[in-house]
């Protein structure tokens, strides 16, 4: 059972164009890549909104993070969020005039790739192609690649089935969140992870890029979406990069590491994972959108050393956000719970969305080319709500 209360649910995206949805994993191993994709799409009977949560084993990995028990977690986390859905169609055929900038979106620490699709989703409808990555470093609370079947298993048979399509002869194993030990130092962790983060943002691009030239290539998945379809879709000049929190973080190690971003988008970002050497070898611009409740002055000092007076590093603070006010769970939970798990600020969760997404999309407008706007005079219409800050 879940969670059936009709004024809940994730936002619809607010752009011209319908959004679809699709998965893809290259190659089933570790080593693979693996992102749900949005993308404008042709609007069609046939498409359904896809679960938001795609299996048990998200809520398994989300109990883990939050040091509760599994059993009695997934009851709960089943009825609160189980019935909820993505807004945009999956695998629904792809369609848009002139080709899309991209953007590649890194979650958070103990997210996955789905709960971010109400900025994911806005972003699409406005025209881009964005790949929300699932990370495999153990800072996801859960994600799962493929191993070939042991003769045993083969002799067996009839494997349960799952609720994507998965290869006959391949066994589905499952990454959880990798707490600290007792004692760990957590530096040294974060710092291997962001990089690794960074460059699984990386290899994402370098699928859509081959997919855009039309290499032939196999989604492990066998989603009923033709990649085909996507050759020469994309403007591969008009790149940047995004995410949230840890994401954030990855977001300026992404930026140092491949060029071929333009720029990015880094909201309430978690800095502690990243090396301050590499704060001079970021050459693009940056937009730092911040939450009023979880920033402290050391993240802060540490976003400043971007600071640049030749290239654009600007940052804003939402008046009334909390951290989770980008992720899709404050738009799932009614007020009193939201503001107890710190899932909702004092600003409405759909307004506080709205002015982050607008500004992001000015940013990137400004910064990919799509249209020449003046981002500073559109955050500060934005401003002039009086719920943001200009820093």
């Amino acid at each position: 059972m879940g969670n059936t209360c009709s004024n809940l649910g994730i936002p619809p995206a607010k752009g011209p164009h319908p959004v679809g949805c699709t998965d893809f994993m290259m190659d089933h191993t570790e080593k693979g890549s693996f992102f749900r994709l949005y993308y404008p799409c042709q609007e069609s009977e046939k498409a359904e909104k896809p679960d938001w949560v795609p299996c048990r084993e998200y809520f398994n990995g989300l109990a883990d993070f939050m040091k509760i028990n599994r059993s009695l977690s997934e009851r709960i986390f089943n009825y609160l969020f189980g019935s909820f859905k993505i807004p945009a169609y999956m695998d629904a055929p792809f369609r848009c005039n002139g080709k899309c900038p991209v953007v590649i979106f890194s979650h958070g620490l103990g997210a996955f790739r789905t709960l971010y699709s109400a900025i994911c989703a806005e972003l699409a409808s406005q025209g881009f192609i964005v790949a929300s990555v699932e990370h495999r470093d153990q800072s996801a609370s859960a994600t799962y690649y493929f191993r070939e079947k042991t003769e045993s298993e083969k002799a067996k048979g009839n494997s349960p089935k799952t609720p994507d399509s998965s290869p006959d002869d391949m066994v589905r194993e499952w990454i959880y969140y990798r707490a600290l030990q007792h004692g760990e130092s957590e530096f040294p962790l974060r710092n291997k992870q962001v990089k690794q983060r960074a460059d699984e943002c990386i290899l994402a691009l370098d699928k859509l890029a081959e997919i855009n030239s039309g290499t032939p290539m196999q989604n492990v998945l066998q989603t009923q979406f033709d990649w085909t379809t996507l050759e020469n879709s994309m403007d591969m000049c008009r790149i940047a990069v995004m995410g949230h929190s840890f994401g954030g973080a990855t977001v300026i190690e992404a930026l140092c590491k491949e060029v071929k971003f333009k720029c990015g988008i880094a909201l309430d970002a978690w800095m502690h994972p990243l090396d301050d050497e590499i704060f001079p070898r970021v050459k693009q611009p940056i937009f730092f959108i911040n939450s009023e409740k979880f920033q402290w002055a050391g993240n802060i000092s540490r976003m400043k050393k971007l600071d640049s007076a030749v290239i654009q590093r600007k940052m804003i603070t939402i008046r009334g956000t909390v951290h989770q006010s980008f992720p899709d769970f404050t738009f799932l939970t009614g007020n009193w719970i939201g503001k107890l798990m710190k899932l909702k600020g004092e600003i409405d969760p759909e307004l506080a969305i709205d002015l982050s997404n607008k500004a992001s999309l000015a940013f990137l407008q400004r910064h990919l080319g799509k249209q020449r706007v003046d981002f500073l005079r559109t955050t500060a219409k934005l401003i002039k709500v009086k719920f943001l800050k200009f820093i």
